[in-house]
């Protein structure tokens, strides 16, 4: 097997080993059965490697990402990917099934280390998920040079306060509200605004 895909293969095992997990560039190297030096020339920064490896994963698993839909502008593109992330939840009924089920694991028990390990991991996920989005933009040249991190943590919050409001008693106009939230979040986060 060719280094770089020992050393990809080391790493999405170290994912699906632990989902909270990690990467470092010793521990990959060392998975993977090659130098720190072999892995840097592949992958110069531990980012670098991360992106990729995140990459492949939502390839295999989201074939039909969102955000590979080059035919639409990179605001509506993103806006599709955090959608994504709301479906899950539903609306109205299943909404309240998903937040009954979210607050019976992480908010009715005593913040356990078990407890706050679940939800570590579960963050972990979305962020990733939404870095990934953000870096894959970035390498476009759509994203202006920004706090990531920060701007991760504000897009789960909008996330959040949307999955919550899903299941909530609401008028008709939920879901349009909920698209003019996204867009409002994903303008501030792009530096666009409606044309």
């Amino acid at each position: 097997m060719e280094t770089r895909e020992k050393i990809l293969k080391a790493a999405a095992e170290m994912i699906a080993d632990d989902v909270t997990a990690t990467i470092s560039v010793r521990a990959v190297a060392a998975r993977a059965g090659v130098s720190t030096g072999s892995l840097r020339f592949h992958f110069p920064t531990q980012r670098a490697l991360q992106d990729e490896v995140l990459r492949r994963i939502y390839q295999h698993f989201m074939p039909n990402d969102p955000l590979r839909d080059r035919s639409l502008p990179a605001r509506d593109r993103l806006v599709n990917c955090l959608r994504q992330m709301l479906a899950p939840a539903g609306v109205g009924e299943d909404a309240r099934r998903a937040f009954k089920a979210a607050f019976a694991a992480f908010i009715a028990p005593d913040p356990s280390e078990q407890v706050h390990t679940a939800y570590l991991s579960y963050e972990r996920a979305s962020a990733g998920r939404i870095t990934h989005w953000l870096n894959a933009l970035d390498d476009e040249g759509a994203v202006p040079q920004r706090d990531r991190a920060k701007d991760v943590r504000f897009l789960l919050t909008v996330l959040n306060g949307l999955a919550m409001e899903r299941a909530l008693p609401y008028g008709d106009s939920v879901l349009q509200s909920e698209t003019d939230t996204l867009y409002t979040a994903v303008d501030a986060i792009l530096g666009t605004a409606a044309s």
